[in-house]
């Protein structure tokens, strides 16, 4: 049995449900649910294996135009299961530049058929606007998308369903901290990333130029707050550590899993990972070569041919939906970008698509 979500009270929002399996439903609301049962765990100590193995769906969604979105891919996704769907916030890169897009779906077999609502439409409006992350701040009861524009930005709302209904950007900072100005070499500024632990909020960053960035502010203060960037980890070959970075909680252990997009020797994307005690403590690699990856197209079975030789950017299926990150480490799954292994051409105009790898090697 596995929980949808392992928290409750304050981490459920109004109207917010708890599934259990397939077959049956607890359903409550602020501020006083009734604590479901609790769910079993790994136990204490490492509860994830040091090496991975995975299948790959098929393509699952394909952007989609509109009368004023001339779309070629749809990117850098995060998810989130709520109330009975599948909420999936993405980039899409259109002959205008970037923006962002929203849907939603019972079920992963209609994740294709989903209606697409551009966010440009609601408050965050126009403009560079991409890599958006999704997640539940109990706190404040508010859903917040970060993102990243010429600043590390976010938008709230209270009614993660209702894809008009977030708010203006603000940004974390009042313009680039000087460490990445002064290390971002000629990288980008890129892949924000928000978890809280029962203290505090870190908000990673990367720059494409082998660096990760962490900040922090209390749980009290957030969003506001965030302390100067440090340097989390480098790598004098920026490929090894390049972008889209995830850390999670990893559920009933003492562990955090963070995960690094990197390039490999054949110019392919594909991930690696490291754990650790604390959010800012140090990290230990834990599937982090090319050989022994986290997830590579080379350690993915896929139904046929495949469909992609890149896995690139996208976000771990979590246990809930809160501002822990939390996930499951029995049967890990990873929505992820892909594209047709012979696509070129500029970065920008390939025809990323996505995709989900279900974990085939899990220890639970």
């Amino acid at each position: 049995m596995t929980l949808t979500n392992t928290s409750w009270n304050g981490n459920i929002p109004t109207g917010g449900s708890m599934s259990f399996g397939f077959n049956a439903s607890w359903t409550g609301s602020n501020p006083v649910p009734t604590p479901p049962s609790p769910t079993p765990t790994s136990g204490g100590g490492d509860s994830l294996p040091s090496s991975f193995r995975w299948s790959s769906s098929g393509l699952l969604i394909a952007p989609k135009s509109d009368a004023t979105h001339t779309v070629v891919s749809i990117k850098d996704p995060s998810v989130v299961y709520y109330n009975g769907r599948w909420h999936v916030f993405a980039s899409v890169a259109s002959s205008s530049g970037y923006s962002m897009v929203y849907l939603n779906f019972a079920d992963w077999s209609q994740a294709g058929s989903a209606t697409h609502y551009y966010l440009d439409r609601s408050g965050i409006g126009t403009g560079y606007r991409a890599a958006p992350q999704v997640f539940y701040f109990a706190p404040q009861r508010l859903w917040y998308l970060v993102y990243q524009t010429d600043n590390a930005s976010y938008s709230t709302n209270p009614d993660i369903g209702d894809p008009n209904g977030w708010s203006a950007p603000k940004d974390f900072y009042p313009s680039m901290p000087s460490i990445i100005a002064q290390n971002i070499g000629n990288g980008y500024w890129v892949d924000m990333w928000v978890i809280c632990d029962d203290a505090n909020c870190y908000l990673f960053s990367s720059d494409d130029n082998g660096h990760l960035y962490r900040s922090q502010t209390t749980l009290a203060d957030f969003p506001n707050g965030m302390s100067e960037p440090v340097i989390a980890l480098q790598d004098a070959n920026r490929n090894n550590l390049f972008e889209a970075s995830n850390v999670y909680k990893v559920e009933g252990s003492n562990q955090y899993l963070l995960i690094v997009e990197a390039i490999g020797s054949d110019g392919r994307r594909y991930f690696r990972s490291w754990t650790s005690p604390t959010i800012n403590g140090n990290w230990t690699p834990l599937a982090a070569t090319e050989s022994n990856p986290f997830a590579r197209a080379d350690n993915v079975t896929f139904s046929g041919t495949a469909w992609t030789s890149d896995i690139s950017h996208g976000e771990l299926i979590r246990a809930g939906y809160d501002q822990t990150l939390t996930i499951s480490p029995c049967h890990l799954r990873y929505l992820y970008q892909g594209m047709d292994p012979n696509a070129g051409g500029d970065y920008d105009s390939l025809p990323w698509r996505l995709g989900l790898l279900t974990q085939t090697n899990s220890t639970y």
